[in-house]
């Protein structure tokens, strides 16, 4: 059965929509028919948004799945079909630009599936070194125009505004899409947690337009792992390049993205990349999440966010740093255990968690004491919160994801104990400091080069603690850390 688009009209302006869902509807129903005829619809849709100042992205996106699929264009040869996501890219941009932001980079999608596909393809055709070679080339080169683009959109000011319109994201995907397949399959670099969530949030084009940037952010890293080198130099250049993007973006909707998609078992890539190499994106995206301080989270600058989904990136930003801090630990990573607990104990995260803890609870009550400022010792006392009766943050902590508290703590990691000096990146973006490249990537080296030699040290200062009885750790108040 094809979904109906006209039960959701949610829209900035009801008449317009009221008078194009029956259109879509039409297009929609024609398209899933054996032998569908789209000339006379194509010229509909084309005067429809001519008609428009600002056209809906509804009619974008239809009139351009009308216009790609009268082309007819070859699904064979791998050349073919790169050709086939340029000529889409150029059809979308040439429609998007009146567009605000959020619009523009949310209709990409169609486009970022293609060229999966074809990343995904390529090694399994027999093209010869120099063909293969040649082709990985225009992916690339195609990947960086996406970006380019990307970049655009957000340096317009528009894509962090939320931007509700009147169409289902999940019924509008059939004009993409095979009549079995679901919008996963529009969407094929993020999660099943991601795709859930743009469900509940069905309408929100800001939202999707995170989405479609994680997802071209995702597959540039998956292209840069095909690249060869060192494993070393690898990381650091990926690392560099998704901190730098992190902060061009400016974005808090591609943030949550990629920290949502953190928080499962494995990253959406496992089908472009190796076992290792996904392991290694992990690393680099924990790297560029929990030791960067990124100017767009602070809540006095998110000011399209709701307080309420503010609060939810707290929880999960301090749920990732617990589970990182957890999993390097036990694979035997000390350095980067220490470095991400000692970045969020000086982070702002861990003071905006304290002052709505104080908010909501007496300062005097005797159950607000917390053991450190590890991430583990504030789910701690979150947890122990919890269990007087005081959701801190509306529902339990345990809802954002399955925590196990019952491993026994190693005092020297979740000890304050470690460097005080904040050796992450901070972006200042926004705040009257430089923000060319040069000088981003100047900052991020630095950070990182800090970054190092303190684990190095903090590591060297833990054997020759060896042997040495564990310290038990000094129970201090909320109130006490937070005003040091």
């Amino acid at each position: 059965m094809v979904p109906s688009l006209i039960n959701h009209t949610n829209s900035s302006n009801p008449i317009s929509q009221i008078k194009i869902n029956p259109s879509i509807q039409t297009a929609i129903d024609e398209f899933h028919k054996e032998n569908p005829k789209l000339s006379h619809l194509i010229h509909q849709f084309y005067h429809s948004m001519q008609s428009r100042v600002d056209p809906t992205p509804e009619s974008i996106w239809v009139y351009a799945a009308l216009t790609f699929r009268s082309r007819n264009h070859p699904k064979g040869d791998i050349f073919d079909r790169v050709s086939a996501a340029k000529d889409l890219f150029q059809l979308l941009c040439s429609c998007i630009a009146p567009c605000t932001a959020a619009k523009g980079a949310a209709l990409l999608a169609p486009v970022v599936r293609l060229v999966h596909d074809v990343v995904l393809d390529l090694p399994k055709n027999d093209l010869g070194v120099k063909k293969e070679k040649k082709a990985w080339k225009e992916v690339k080169n195609l990947v960086g125009v996406i970006l380019g683009f990307v970049n655009v959109c957000c340096s317009s000011n528009g894509l962090g505004e939320v931007e509700h319109l009147g169409w289902s994201s999940s019924g509008l995907s059939c004009v993409w899409l095979d009549r079995n397949e679901s919008v996963g399959k529009l969407l094929p670099l993020v999660s099943e947690g991601v795709i859930g969530e743009l469900s509940e949030r069905d309408g929100d084009v800001s939202y999707l337009a995170g989405v479609v940037i994680a997802e071209v952010f995702l597959l540039r890293m998956c292209l840069t792992c095909k690249g060869g080198g060192s494993r070393e130099e690898l990381e650091a250049e990926l690392r560099s390049w998704a901190v730098g993007s992190m902060t061009g973006f400016q974005n808090v909707y591609v943030f949550e993205v990629l920290l949502r998609m953190l928080l499962e078992k494995t990253l959406p890539v496992t089908s472009l990349v190796s076992s290792d190499d996904e392991v290694l994106l992990r690393k680099v995206l924990y790297d560029a999440i929990i030791l960067v301080e990124y100017s767009f989270l602070n809540p006095e600058k998110a000011i399209h966010i709701s307080s309420e989904q503010m609060k939810i990136i707290a929880m999960r930003r301090l749920v990732l740093a617990h589970e990182a801090v957890e999993y390097f630990r036990e694979h035997g990573d000390q350095r980067r255990s220490i470095s991400y607990t000692s970045a969020f104990s000086s982070s702002q995260l861990y003071t905006q968690i304290v002052r709505w803890v104080k908010s909501q609870i007496p300062v005097e009550d005797s159950s607000v004491k917390s053991k450190g400022s590890s991430p583990k010792a504030l789910i701690k006392l979150l947890l122990n919160l919890e269990r007087q009766g005081f959701l801190v943050f509306g529902d339990s902590i345990l809802k954002y994801h399955s925590l196990d508290m019952s491993k026994p703590p190693a005092s020297k990691l979740d000890s304050d104990g470690v460097d005080d000096d904040p050796f992450f990146y901070i972006d200042n973006k926004g705040q009257g400091e430089p923000t060319d490249d040069g000088k981003v990537n100047e900052y991020i080296s630095a950070a990182f080069l800090a970054a190092a030699n303190t684990m190095t040290s903090t590591e060297k200062r833990g054997r020759k603690r060896k042997g040495e009885d564990s310290e038990s750790e000094e129970e201090s108040s909320l109130s006490d850390e937070d005003s040091e």
